[in-house]
This record gives C-alpha cells, structure tokens and sequence, in this order.
C-alpha cells in the first residue's frame, strides 16, 4: 500500500480519528505535560497500516492511534478509551513516545569536515543568542542550473528564524566548524512552517557557493541513488540513511500516511500525511541532529523521504517528492 491506493473506507476513518484526537488542546498541553491519562494529552498521532499482534504485523488494515504512553484499559476511564471501531475499520494503539524535530544535539565526538561536501554530513547556520545547532546534509539538488544544500526548514532556516542569505556551514559550527573557512552555502530558500494550520513538509535549500566542490553520492555505506527519480514509500519498504548523529541506521515503513504533533520550539505543529519509520531491532534509527537527512529504499536505491523528527521508538519524515514540489527542485545524480 502507497499513498496512491489507500482505500477509501481506510481514509476517512483515518481521517476522522485525526479530527477527533489531534486538537488545539492536545497542542497547547504538550509542552506542560510528559504523560496524562487524558486520551486526548496521550495522543501524539494517527495513521494506517496493518494491525499489530504480539509485536508482528497481521494482514488486518488498521487506524493507528500513536500516543506517549500505553496505559492497560483498566487504569484509563471508560469515556478516554480508544474505539475499538471508527467507522468500521478496527483500531489499533501504538506507543511511540513524543515526537519532537532533530535539530540540536550535543557534540560528543567531532563530525568530519567533508570536501566535496556530501549527503549524510554535518550542517549548521550561525548562532542564534547563546544557542548553536547541527543538522544533516541530506542532499545535492538543482533547480535552474545552480546546486543546494537540502535540509530542513529548522535545521538552515532555524524555524523561520534565520533570513534569506543567512550563511551555511559544513561541518556546523556546534561540530568545530569555522565560521572563517567552512562556509559552504547561503540560505535560499525555506517553506514556512504553520504553527496552527497543518503541515506538509519541513524543508530548505541553501545555495552553495561555487567554489565549493559536490558529491552528489551519500556518505557510506548508502552511497549513489540509483537514480535521481524519487520512489512513494511503501507500507513496509526497507529503508537506509545517514545521518549526522547516528550514521548509518536501518528500518523500514510503518505508516505512509501518519498524521502527528510534533514538538518544535515555536510550538507544537501538526503535519499531516507523513512517513512513520521503525527502526531495525537493537538500533535507533535517528536520533537529535539527524533531522535532514535523505531516507532511501534499501531495495531500489531510490529516495523516499527527508527525515525531520522522531521518538526514541519511531522517526518521522516528509514524502521526498512532497518536498521537491514544494521548492520547485530535482535531486543531483
């Protein structure tokens, strides 16, 4: 199942269960409360997929309720309980933990200084106060003939924050990068993030500077996309990436169509439709700083999604072709 046959009857249930548990008061909560009993503080999202079972998909279609934490029935009041039903589609509880954007993290080992500049390493914009941040590199795109930076909105543009033209470092700046020497890109161009309507896409390029040398092709062990074409993810899909935190990490789909809070510090956002990544047994899959990076399916070698957020449990991403609409852009073979 992709995004192009979900079945109808899935969709408005899904659809429903959104408008039902995603509101304003869930938003405003979020960042005062870590866990409630309350159904609609709990819930930090909802998708599709096939139901789960003593922790193995079964072949059942599914309206997943994703919340911080799994409470059993019997400490949660009657009228806060999950349906089991929302117009005939069985429901299914998950827990994920809070999502929240990967932008910052600590630098507790240096990130390399990459030239050609590639996908998988170290980015950074100046600092903002006292706070200095890193993200990844997710990749090399074009539009007119020029080359960018692809990240995130919050990692080159810090949450709309940052200009246009503002400058873009590789590695960044929390990572021992030098203001002086490490410019590599200037912001471009960022799509705005809503904090009351709802989301698609988290997203920016960064024009990069002529003199600095590219290579289009992944940080190992992912490596060159088989081609420049952009793959819809699949319920599933086994995927790679390579991040500026947790390196190289494997997973695969959980839900191509998750609807979720995510808390960001001008707010907490609501995006709608996004990819839900489990990782592989005994690994993260992301982790903070590695929002930005470029999601591949294992099998084709094509991308599938731009990496933005997360839980300890899951990660969360834009669909890749979503974002290159939104910014008018290509991926560079």
């Amino acid at each position: 199942m992709n995004r192009e046959n979900i079945p109808p009857q899935l969709s408005s249930a899904k659809k429903e269960a959104s408008t039902r548990f995603l509101t304003d008061s869930a938003r405003a909560a979020y960042s005062t409360r870590a866990v409630s009993y309350q159904l609609d503080l709990n819930i930090v999202g909802v998708g599709i997929g096939k139901r789960i079972k003593g922790g193995q998909p079964t072949g059942t279609d599914a309206v997943r309720v994703y919340v911080n934490r799994k409470f059993p029935k019997a400490q949660i009041p009657q009228p806060q309980l999950v349906p089991p039903v929302i117009r005939g589609i069985p429901t299914d509880v998950v827990e994920t933990g809070r999502f929240k954007a990967f932008a910052m993290a600590p630098a507790s080992t240096p990130r390399d200084r990459w030239r050609p500049i590639q996908p998988g390493a170290s980015i950074g914009p100046p600092p903002i106060g006292n706070m200095v941040e890193a993200g990844t590199l997710g990749a090399i795109v074009k539009s007119g003939g020029a080359q960018y930076i692809l990240s995130n909105n919050h990692v080159l543009a810090n949450e709309d924050k940052l200009p246009v033209g503002t400058a873009i470092f590789q590695p960044a700046l929390l990572d021992k990068g030098n203001q002086t020497i490490d410019k590599v890109a200037i912001l471009s161009k960022a799509v705005p993030l809503s904090p009351r309507g709802n989301n698609s896409v988290d997203c920016a390029i960064a024009a990069i500077d002529k003199t600095i040398t590219v290579d289009p092709t992944i940080l190992p062990k992912v490596g060159k996309l088989a081609t420049t074409s952009p793959i819809d993810a699949t319920d599933g899909m086994k995927v790679h990436k390579v991040g500026r935190t947790t390196g190289y990490t494997t997973g695969s789909v959980l839900d191509i169509s998750a609807d979720v809070n995510i808390q960001y510090d001008i707010g907490t956002l609501t995006f709608q439709g996004q990819i839900l990544i489990a990782p592989d047994q005994g690994q993260m899959f992301s982790d903070a700083g590695d929002s930005g990076s470029l999601i591949v399916d294992r099998g084709l070698g094509r991308a599938t999604g731009l990496l933005f957020g997360g839980s300890p449990k899951s990660t969360i991403a834009n669909h890749i072709s979503d974002v290159l609409t939104a910014l008018q852009i290509q991926l560079a073979g």
